[in-house]
């Protein structure tokens, strides 16, 4: 499949070449089980592999043991969402570019010694195949997986899989259990045509505007986040919307088609900050670390750092007032309140530095912390990473290649399941490492 100019970030380019949908090849005759609905993620035709067995989830454990997913997704929405469903134990076979793959396997620095860190970050758990969409023997197989799977994600320009054949509705005829998921930056209708970027997303869809330092002081200006955050919410949000599907699925036996797109996803997460506007007409601005509707909640000056302190409540705030040898802000008109506080920031800062300056942030995180008052310093990943093991939480998980050696570690899935799941951790794939046994199985 050659791409062609228009990708982004949230989206795959349609191939140079459209091919007629069709071919010589097999297709079940029973999408779903005699009598009725098929059960969560039933699939009559799918034999799944004994190696998920080896990587730590049984049948009878993995909530979404017997799903197979026909990834058709490139860069990190839609990766990020294909191996959230892998992490819970579906089959993912992933559809990738002969000779160049997912555009990600290219993104570096940084590498790590088996490729691009931006690719393993979110193609863990999946099969990689090879097609060239714009080959008609190709292309057919590719429609065989669409028509085996249980759920297809995607990410081409609004209507490129449309015009190959791999479209809804076509594919829905012929399997109507199939949940279809369609990433894109702005929507199927008047931004069809546009390019999704995160960076454009978070400028076009306000977020920038409400991140950085306020004008007049030092570094003003929009700032976009630290990581291509739009494309993390939109990524979750496609699973939310797949796993609602399967789950309307067990009752009505049918899928359906889901789109989600940049856009709605970033302003779906504004929260208080667009209903500032739409129930007040207030247009939030840029207040740096700053929060626009309590005091202290920002970074305050020590001896050696910056704090991170979130005095939400009046209680709080007494206390971190007692703590810093200055009880009488706490009984002080101007900051008695919270209200007060909000109305008295300029004032009220400087006089919680000053107090804060005789010690460094790390002594006043163990402080204030003992206290009850919610705090912490600035750490940088890695930092951040070992405070959450050292609290339990395991972070990370090692990856294995085929053969069972350990090759890394990841950040682990997110979800903590009682009674616990073990980990799935096959290392992300080797372009085409699965492409001769998916062929073969799709061709039976």
């Amino acid at each position: 499949m050659t791409a062609v100019a228009g990708g982004g970030a949230g989206r795959a380019p349609e191939p140079a070449v459209t091919a007629p949908a069709g071919g010589d090849h097999a297709t079940s005759s029973a999408r779903t089980p005699a009598g009725g609905a098929p059960t969560f993620g039933q699939n009559p035709r799918l034999e799944r592999r004994a190696a998920t067995e080896a990587q730590g989830m049984s049948a009878a454990t993995a909530p979404l043991e017997g799903v197979l997913v026909a990834d058709f997704s490139r860069v990190l929405a839609g990766p990020l969402a294909t191996m959230t469903l892998a992490d819970l134990g579906a089959r993912v076979v992933k559809v990738e570019r002969p000779g160049s793959g997912d555009d990600t396997r290219h993104w570096g620095p940084p590498f790590s010694a088996t490729g691009s860190t931006y690719f393993e970050s979110v193609n863990r758990n999946k099969e990689s195949v090879e097609l060239d969409l714009g080959d008609p023997e190709d292309l057919a197989l590719a429609r065989e997986l669409a028509l085996r799977a249980d759920v297809l994600v995607e990410n081409f320009k609004p209507g490129g899989l449309e015009r190959l054949g791999l479209g809804y509705e076509a594919l829905a005829a012929e399997n109507p259990g199939l949940v279809y998921a369609s990433i894109s930056g702005f929507g199927s209708a008047g931004g069809r045509d546009l390019p999704g970027y995160d960076f454009i997303v978070q400028a076009l869809g306000g977020l920038m505007s409400i991140t950085g330092a306020p004008d007049g002081t030092p570094g003003a200006g929009p700032m976009k986040a630290g990581v291509a955050l739009v494309d993390v919410l939109t990524a979750k949000d496609a699973t939310i919307g797949i796993l609602g599907a399967l789950t309307e699925r067990v009752r009505t036996g049918r899928g359906r088609r889901v789109e989600v797109h940049l856009l709605s996803s970033l302003q779906g997460a504004l929260a208080n900050q667009a209903q500032a506007y739409l129930g007040a007409g207030v247009v939030p601005g840029r207040m740096g670390n700053e929060h626009p509707s309590i005091v202290p909640y920002q970074l305050l000056a020590t001896a050696d750092a910056p704090l991170a302190v979130a005095a939400g409540n009046d209680s709080q705030f007494t206390r971190l007032c007692e703590a810093i040898g200055a009880p009488d802000l706490a009984e002080d008109p101007r900051f008695c309140t919270n209200r007060a506080r909000v109305a008295h920031r300029a004032e009220l800062v400087p006089l919680l530095e000053a107090g804060l300056s005789g010690a460094s942030a790390g002594a006043w995180q163990d402080k204030l912390t003992a206290l009850g008052i919610p705090c912490g310093r600035v750490a940088d990943i890695g930092e951040g990473l070992d405070y959450a093991e050292s609290l339990g939480l395991s972070p990370t998980v090692e990856v294995h290649d085929p053969a069972g050696t350990v090759i890394g570690r990841q950040v682990r899935h997110p979800i903590t399941w009682m009674p616990p799941l073990p980990p799935r951790t096959q290392a992300p794939p080797s372009l085409g490492a699965d492409t001769a046994d998916v062929v073969r199985w799709l061709r039976t």
